[in-house]
């Protein structure tokens, strides 16, 4: 019997209707919390996801919004709040991604990742912070990337995003720390989303033989660890990227 180790607690997943944000929202409805599943373009798979977060027994909901965007996000925390309360629980998931090499992008393509892949973990973490700063109690994980360690001649714009949110989780860690608010991240390696299908096309096998474990990821192997650094199982640890990567850093 799974242990409810968030019961009563409200947590966010932006990006939560497919990929490694749904295996997240998963695993926190199994883990007792009301979950708010965040999404943009795919409704449809997002009712996917909370029909499944309401067969585990706990509440649900869905709330659309761009990340990028500061009234819309503003007003997503505005729904949840006003069904579940104040979000203890945020995981900043929501990402795009794209291979290109440098010729082949330009500043137009930088701001669109930086504005999904970075201002997006800025504007959710700060339409939140206040609250779990006044209530002291706050627990947020960040979704990097292995990319953000590695050389990526063919994804710049991401990986220098995802080096990006490390940086931002470093710091907002040292600032909220007092006010018993962790935040920490997770840098995936290659995990089996449509994601890292579509912004790796044709690369995926090459990934798969430079990963010492000679695999890629499962989602939800991902949502563990999520899991782990939302729970008070991590309860001295703040300001930390766990890279899951099958061995490939």
């Amino acid at each position: 019997m799974t242990t409810a180790i968030f019961a009563g607690r409200t947590a966010l997943v932006t990006g939560g209707s497919r990929g490694i944000g749904r295996a997240i929202v998963r695993m926190l409805a199994e883990h007792g919390a009301k979950v708010a599943i965040n999404y943009q373009h795919n409704a449809e798979a997002a009712q996917e996801i909370l029909a499944q977060v309401e067969a585990c027994g706990t509440e649900g909901m869905v709330v659309q919004a761009d990340v990028s965007q500061q009234t819309e996000v503003e007003q997503m925390i505005a729904q949840v709040r006003a069904a579940f309360g104040p979000v203890e629980l945020l995981v900043n998931n929501a990402g795009i991604a794209s291979t290109e090499g440098h010729g082949e992008f330009g500043f137009a393509e930088w701001e669109r990742m930086f504005a999904v892949n970075v201002h997006g973990p800025f504007l959710t973490t700060w339409a939140v912070k206040d609250e779990m700063i006044a209530r002291r109690f706050g627990r947020i994980v960040n979704i990097s990337s292995l990319a953000a360690w590695l050389l990526k001649p063919n994804m710049i714009h991401y990986a220098t995003t995802k080096a990006a949110v490390i940086a931002f989780t470093r710091q907002c860690a040292q600032a909220f720390a007092e006010h018993n608010v962790r935040i920490n991240c997770l840098a995936p390696g290659l995990t089996d989303t449509e994601l890292a299908r579509s912004a790796n096309p044709g690369q995926v096998a090459e990934l798969i033989a430079s990963t010492p474990l000679g695999r890629m990821a499962d989602p939800a192997e991902m949502a563990s660890v999520v899991r782990f650094l939302l729970s008070e199982e991590s309860s001295f640890v703040t300001g930390q990227t766990i890279t899951a990567c099958g061995g490939r850093s």
